[in-house]
């Protein structure tokens, strides 16, 4: 508990800062010191979090996956605005479906559900089957529901502090039994980097590491601080490309991901 409470309060980009800070107060060798250590810290930051892949011409039959944390204020409507062309399907957490009858009824082809007690919500251009609601101790949340053809997982891991990302993780790897034509998707309140994430990379590709561009990091208000959420696709389907979208609309950005199966 105390060193997760330490890892999220100083992750790379802020002891960078910290370091950089220290570096107008120090003088002679111990400030040349700093400023190495700056530049080596600098180089991990961007090695292990900055991503440059190539573009992929995307089809007609790719389907298209947005997931976004909605922060209990925001709606599908945020997500549709923020694209040019509707996603296929779209995962939202800490969804509060305030205007759900309304996108209901201006999107009548659409398909949506939402699980108030997790506020989780989906929408699919195709039928939308419900197969498991899950539920940790500890209040995670899995909601796996198949669409395209496809199996999805949504995740929602509880974010307190005072709870062991160990066992909720250990929850999550359980409960996903699915390892072909799968995409996991969701907010685990988690880094790319945890070893708590070595099972699931075994069975799946991180799609922003596999094909995105930029920053990895999902969080803190477009600063890219802390990747707390992905989307992980089984290694059977062939991720086309992977974006991640800024947003002032919520503390979490969006991740868009294009799959081929």
């Amino acid at each position: 508990m105390f060193f997760a409470l330490l890892y999220y309060t100083f992750p790379l980009p802020v002891i960078i800062f910290i370091v950089l800070c220290f570096s107008y107060i120090l003088k002679g060798k111990q400030r040349y010191i700093n400023l190495v250590l700056i530049i080596i810290l600098t180089i991990i930051w961007l090695s292990r979090s900055f991503k440059i892949s190539a573009p992929e011409d995307i089809k007609e039959s790719d389907i298209k996956v947005v997931f976004w944390n909605a922060t209990h204020k925001r709606e599908f409507k945020h997500v549709f605005n923020a694209i040019e062309n509707l996603p296929d399907v779209v995962v939202l957490v800490e969804y509060h479906a305030e205007e759900l009858g309304i996108i209901r009824a201006k999107y009548p082809n659409m398909h949506f559900y939402w699980h108030a007690d997790s506020e989780i919500g989906i929408c699919s251009k195709e039928n939308i089957h419900l197969k498991d609601v899950l539920v940790s101790e500890h209040n995670s949340t899995i909601i796996r529901f198949s669409t395209y053809n496809t199996t999805f997982y949504a995740v929602d891991v509880n974010s307190s502090l005072y709870v062991s990302r160990k066992s909720e993780l250990a929850f999550v790897n359980k409960h996903i039994q699915d390892k072909q034509n799968t995409i996991v998707l969701g907010d685990f309140n988690l880094p790319y980097e945890s070893e708590f994430f070595n099972t699931t990379k075994k069975d799946f590709y991180h799609a922003f590491t596999a094909k995105g561009n930029g920053f990895r990091e999902t969080w803190f208000w477009n600063i890219p601080l802390l990747s707390l959420d992905h989307i992980w696709v089984s290694k059977d389907l062939k991720i086309i490309t992977t974006e991640k979208m800024n947003t002032w609309k919520s503390d979490h950005s969006m991740i868009k991901t294009v799959v081929r199966k």
